[in-house]
């Protein structure tokens, strides 16, 4: 069991209504397991609203505030004053009683892909707790920690951030052994006067660093001073990684069709490691999960072997073939489906991958393939944001995209900004654009869709996939 009533109610300073014995926890009644202790935050809709739901699905006990309406008076609850509070206090309990290494992980770019890519090794070498999806706000590190099982070995607690003062208490809440940044790029920026400021927010990660801590840094985004500097003041270990790294050094890079080749230096000799998918940042990103495996404690060679086992989550650059028409050999195109975020270094990423990328002739009605970008607003850039989306036109990778349909009013002024030869359509919305997909793309072409989760552009990812049958690869 992962809570008995008891351990439960002393972790929250809660009372019961019976005993009851819970092994998992949940937030959300549609993924509810039989088992489980509901918690009823208040969102959208007032988790109080879905107890009696919940009960009836199998939940071993509910979280909350006050018996609600329609719900037996013997029903399994914990009842305490405040239910963030209470989460709060589960995740700290559970924090609390496993003997776990705990790595923390953060930045603008990558952090859920180099959760993933912890995962990914450190299951490998003992028993793993990482949240099954992007929980890093103020309800998802508490409940990722909440979930935790007692006997867990290696811990990986994702925490993000929107606006400052978020980072430090979710990382105080987590005490990590191990705080890893990323990088630091223009994300959320109209919350903070400049980059430096969300590098001071980034940096405060290590403010929850256990006694005896390592702090991993990337030694080549261009705050990587302030992140040093902050750690520095805070007397803790720095291991730095990157092209800039004396220790943990990035030599070469080379990316081929879907694939990152990476040869490293390290403390440990001169590693190589193989993604199973393309891009520089996620070479950059598996070079620092090594840094941070050796911080843990863990064996940094075997991780290196294991990292091409790792995949990107949906919507993060997966590769995906999907297949124009089923009659026609051949009749299909490379999907890269980066549509769940976007700001202007990861874009940047986004476009090198791209092009590495070898389009197919011969094929489609168009007969000569294209590298084809479709890119939705870059949203929470501030007041510079129109001038952030036109600059991208400077990318170095621009000139070898050859078609770019873009989709927003910020998206407008890249349009604008491009060589006539190379735009496509331009639409007020991604529902635009999706509403007609064949007339964005061709057999024989490789397709990056990217952009913001809130300018929809996984629209155009989803009409792209039903153009034809989908073969991932």
């Amino acid at each position: 069991m992962l809570w008995t009533s008891k351990d439960a109610a002393t972790a929250t300073g809660g009372e019961t209504t019976i005993k009851w014995a819970a092994n998992g926890v949940s937030i959300d009644t549609r993924t509810i397991q039989a088992g489980d202790l509901f918690v009823a935050l208040k969102a959208d809709r007032d988790g109080h609203d879905f107890v009696a739901m919940a009960l009836e699905k199998g939940a071993a006990a509910a979280l909350v505030t006050h018996r609600p309406d329609g719900v037996a008076a013997d029903a399994p609850l914990l009842i305490v004053d405040d239910i963030l509070a209470a989460l709060e206090k589960l995740g700290e309990a559970a924090r609390a009683r496993t003997k776990a290494q705990v790595l923390a992980i953060t930045g603008s770019v990558g952090k859920t892909s180099a959760k993933e890519m912890a995962r990914a090794v450190l299951e490998r070498q003992g028993k793993v707790h990482a949240a099954e999806a992007s929980y890093n706000n103020h309800w998802g590190v508490p409940l990722t920690l909440a979930r935790m099982p007692a006997d867990t070995e290696f811990a990986v607690i994702e925490i993000g951030m929107s606006n400052p003062g978020e980072i430090a208490p979710l990382s105080r809440l987590a005490r990590p052994h191990v705080a890893m940044i990323t990088t630091v790029a223009a994300a959320h920026l109209e919350a903070f006067d400049d980059i430096t400021g969300i590098a001071r927010e980034k940096a405060s990660i290590i403010d929850g660093l256990v006694t005896g801590g390592i702090a991993v840094l990337n030694a080549d985004t261009e705050t990587s001073a302030t992140l040093q500097n902050y750690a520095a003041r805070s007397e803790v270990t720095q291991v730095l990684f990157g092209q800039m790294s004396r220790t943990w050094r990035l030599d070469h890079v080379a990316l081929s069709e879907g694939q990152t080749l990476v040869q490293a230096d390290t403390p440990q000799g001169p590693l190589m490691f193989k993604l199973s998918t393309a891009g520089r940042h996620f070479a950059m990103n598996g070079l620092g999960i090594l840094a941070a495996v050796d911080a843990l404690g863990a064996d940094p060679v075997q991780a290196a072997m294991d990292l091409g086992h790792w995949a990107p989550p949906a919507g993060r650059g997966t590769h995906e073939t999907v297949t124009i028409d089923p009659a026609h050999e051949g009749e299909d195109l490379i999907l890269l489906d980066d549509a769940f975020n976007a700001n202007p270094t990861s874009l940047a990423a986004a476009l090198e991958v791209l092009a590495s990328y070898t389009p197919r002739d011969n094929v489609g009605r168009v007969v000569k393939g294209r590298r084809v970008a479709i890119l939705g607003d870059m949203l929470e850039l501030g007041a510079d944001e129109a001038a952030m989306h036109a600059e991208v036109a400077k990318d170095p990778s621009i000139p070898a995209v050859h078609l770019i349909h873009c989709a927003g009013p910020r998206m407008r002024h890249l349009f604008e900004a491009l060589p006539e030869d190379q735009r496509g359509i331009w639409a007020e919305t991604s529902a635009e654009l999706a509403a007609a997909p064949a007339a964005l793309v061709d057999a024989g072409d490789v397709v990056l869709v990217k952009g913001s989760k809130g300018s929809k552009v996984s629209l155009v990812v989803d009409a792209i996939r039903k153009l034809g049958h989908l073969d991932t690869t």
